[in-house]
């Protein structure tokens, strides 16, 4: 029953994230693919051949250079090639002219774009490719993951599917599953890391693939460090109290000491991440320290204030990525409202303190870095997209305050008033996630301070929705997404039977559901 959950959390996710065409001539993303292209096809980091379709560079000397954080491109270098032998095939190439030709991909593009060329085929097809296997699986995997965590704290199944779904699917993390940027890639990651940490004892191999998760997260997403810090200090947290198969039958214990030398397998990928970064920073910007915002040619105004744009957190940014209209999470996505209470209940939890700790220091982490930088709404964007990386950390705290309405000990006016709360927070998440993220071909231009009532509405009462699968077969619009609609709700309605013939969804929450690792008291 719990392979069936997860298999099917998997697949609503994931269809839901592939469903949609990512965005094309997103500048953010094609300083990415640029440099993949260029590597593969060119055998060079130079992207002076297709600069023209960006504006994110970095200039060094007479060359352009991609001025973002390595990690995501660098993973999609060997698929890009693997993908690149397929796409020179016979076969692909008839199709690739076929799609050059096709009435319903001609409607997938921008009416003001330059039309449908063969190359710029390639190009998309590239970019679906590589965004569906560096993007939206690992952040499907991610709800199982959370899935799984949140099966320490609660038992309840719609709990727990009501957490995983409303943290993929009403957050920003719904419209970043699907473009090739690092964000939705750097919380896969971290959170991977996390789940390795509390659900497995601290050995060797567990500490060896935190410690690669933690280090590529930060070659792919800089500010990821904060995060990596506190997650770092959790592994010695779990060395250090932690207790190993010999040491448990004989009743003994490991000194400190000797056990704090395992996290040397936890530093060692770490390390060769950064000189990977260093090596690779050397080579194209001329010093091991040196990163591609020093060198881009735009907002170069706000890079130079304080240390790469990041000076002290200041009020206007502050409200704008929590309650303001053009950027506030909570507007966006009220029901991470509840991870306020949900935190507090966590707290007085003593058996996972610690976890709740970690949570609430690699969500803070990232609300100060976001409330710090000069340039905090983040260009063309859906939310605070810099926030995402310690949104699954944020989100885990949700299952306490959902939790509240499934306890028998609560009066039924109690649950019912609970209930119709975490609905509606639930709704306007939906509506003003799915709203914003499908309204037309592109993310919300940061020129139009109310993007609910001046880019949403406005592309949804003309039908101009985000391209997807249901366009291929000839639907338009709104009637585009029914396909979508349909499996979801088969998926669903699979997993709820299932789920009734073996246990009820709703049961008490854990009062004793420590992990194996952690010391009885």
């Amino acid at each position: 029953m719990k392979r069936l959950n997860e298999l099917a959390l998997f697949l609503i996710l994931l269809l839901c994230y592939s469903y949609f065409f990512p965005r094309w001539q997103d500048q953010n993303v094609n300083s990415r693919l640029d440099m993949v292209v260029a590597v593969v096809d060119d055998g060079t980091f130079v992207i002076d051949k297709y600069v023209a379709n960006t504006v994110d560079y970095a200039k060094v000397g007479e060359h352009h250079y991609s001025d973002k954080a390595p990690g995501t491109a660098f993973l999609g270098i060997p698929v890009y090639a693997g993908l690149r032998l397929v796409l020179n095939t016979p076969v692909v190439d008839r199709l690739t002219d076929r799609l050059a030709n096709s009435e319903s991909f001609k409607a997938t593009l921008r009416e003001s774009g330059s039309g449908v060329l063969k190359q710029k085929v390639r190009f998309a097809l590239t970019q679906v490719a590589l965004t569906f296997i560096l993007i939206a699986v690992p952040s499907a995997f991610l709800g199982v993951l959370m899935y799984r965590v949140l099966g320490r704290f609660v038992e309840s199944n719609a709990v727990r599917w009501a957490v995983v779904l409303g943290y993929g699917l009403l957050t920003p993390a719904f419209a970043y599953a699907n473009s090739f940027v690092g964000h939705q890639l750097v919380a896969a990651l971290l959170f991977a890391a996390f789940y390795t940490l509390f659900m497995h004892n601290p050995t060797p191999k567990n500490l060896l693939i935190a410690g690669a998760l933690l280090g590529y997260s930060v070659i792919t997403e800089y500010p990821s460090f904060l995060i990596v810090l506190v997650l770092m200090g959790y592994a010695l947290y779990r060395v250090l109290s932690a207790r190993s198969a010999p040491e448990q039958s004989s009743g003994s214990s490991a000194p400190s000491t000797t056990r704090a030398f395992l996290l040397i397998w936890l530093i060692a990928p770490m390390a060769l991440c950064a000189i990977g970064l260093m090596v690779y920073n050397n080579a194209v910007f001329g010093g091991p320290f040196k990163l591609g915002y020093a060198s881009s040619t735009l907002w170069q105004g706000q890079h130079s204030q304080g240390f790469m744009s990041l000076t002290v957190p200041h009020w206007d940014a502050a409200w704008g990525i929590t309650f303001g209209i053009f950027r506030g999470l909570f507007v966006l996505s009220p029901l991470l409202l509840l991870a306020v209470p949900g935190f507090w209940m966590w707290l007085r939890q003593e058996q996972f303190r610690a976890e709740a700790i970690v949570c609430i220091l690699a969500t803070l982490s990232m609300f100060l870095f976001n409330s710090s930088t000069s340039m905090w709404w983040g260009g063309w964007s859906i939310g605070p997209r810099y926030l995402i990386p310690g949104l699954p950390f944020m989100a885990v705290a949700l299952v306490f305050a959902l939790q509240q309405q499934t306890k028998r000990s609560q009066t039924r006016s109690f649950q019912k008033t609970w209930f119709v709360i975490a609905g509606l927070l639930f709704t306007w998440s939906l509506i003003a996630t799915w709203g914003i993220t499908l309204a037309e071909q592109q993310f919300p231009p940061d020129t139009i301070p109310n993007p609910y009532l001046n880019y949403m509405l406005p592309n949804w009462a003309a039908g101009n929705i985000a391209r997807n699968l249901g366009s291929l077969m000839g639907l338009r619009g709104v009637t585009s997404l029914l396909p979508l609609i349909l499996v979801v709700a088969v998926l669903g309605t699979i997993a709820i039977t299932k789920n009734r013939q073996t246990q009820p969804l709703l049961t008490e929450p854990r009062d004793n559901a420590a992990p194996a690792w952690m010391p009885k008291s």
